[in-house]
């Protein structure tokens, strides 16, 4: 019970860290990420750019999402040039994942001294650098946190038997991945806390990248929250990022031990292979969708336009 505990609390701390780290970087470069997604997305390549650079900036493919489902609703840039930057924020993300496998744990400490102090001041860009210190602090410290409490909490009755349905039905560990990015917002708390269950030796990889692919799906469901009420630009980018996940989810399912023999290839630790498989997995889906972009958009129009 009180690894249980344990675990809940980690979780809401890395949670706490993520919006901390996000929100410090997104108020120092908030004008300028909304300048770049007005002016750097005239065509789906430089969309895709854009998109990618400012994901991995402020680490939320939601974040961007967000903003470009109000950028398009506002009327300030038009549907067909959202689908580069919705390409590109997929790829953005997994800079994050990537990030997360590094071993910080030297910083861990001082970024939080440092963040602390920092946030005291009353100047908005110390306190913005102060979040992104504390933040960035919490989020490994959660991290290391999760794998060392991983391994008791497996032999919780409860816990153990959703573990052993996932690693013996990918569908199951799809599921669960996506209904847990949809209750908590963030496919990337999702797949790093999956990322700490790996390193704990905890689930099977093949589990892992199920999860991490359903957490591609959950998190569209940011998106289309925020294109509620928000016209019928804002309606079809939401759509056109839910058609685009799901579709890619759909062709990589039948491809998850092939994944998981490439990934096994690259790397040796378990977290590392699933961020590997996250890159290659949206990389693949981004770039094989980006030269047809505008036919993509026509076919999103096409369908969602009729009713």
């Amino acid at each position: 019970m009180l690894n249980l505990i344990l675990f809940i609390l980690l979780i809401l701390c890395f949670l706490l860290g993520m919006l901390w780290l996000r929100s410090g970087l997104f108020n120092i470069a908030s004008m300028k990420v909304k300048k770049w997604l007005h002016f750097l997305t005239d065509n789906p390549v430089k969309g895709a750019a854009t998109g990618t650079v400012v994901t991995a900036f402020i680490h939320s493919s939601s974040a961007v999402m967000v903003l470009t489902v109000g950028l398009a609703s506002s009327g300030i840039i038009p549907f067909r040039q959202t689908i580069g930057i919705m390409l590109g924020s997929n790829i953005g993300t997994t800079f994050t994942l990537e990030m997360f496998t590094l071993n910080m744990n030297y910083l861990i400490v001082p970024s939080i001294i440092i963040g602390c102090i920092l946030i005291a001041f009353k100047k908005d860009t110390l306190r913005s650098i102060g979040f992104i210190f504390t933040g960035f602090g919490m989020i490994f410290a959660s991290i290391q946190g999760i794998q060392w409490v991983a391994a008791p909490l497996t032999t919780h009755p409860l816990l153990h038997a959703y573990i052993e349905k996932m690693n013996d039905h990918l569908l199951t560990a799809l599921l669960i991945g996506c209904i847990l990015t949809a209750i908590i917002q963030s496919s990337t708390v999702v797949t790093g806390v999956t990322m700490g269950f790996l390193a704990a030796q905890s689930i099977d990889l093949h589990a892992g990248i199920a999860i991490m692919l359903g957490a591609n799906i959950g998190t569209c469901i940011t998106a289309f929250i925020a294109s509620i009420g928000g016209g019928v630009q804002a309606r079809l980018t939401a759509f056109a990022h839910i058609w685009l996940n799901v579709i890619g989810v759909l062709v990589f399912i039948p491809l998850i031990p092939l994944l998981g023999t490439i990934v096994q290839g690259l790397a040796s630790s378990p977290d590392l292979q699933l961020a590997h498989a996250s890159v290659i997995f949206n990389l693949i889906c981004s770039l094989l969708v980006l030269p047809f972009a505008y036919k993509f958009a026509g076919f999103i129009e096409r369908v969602h336009l009729r009713r």
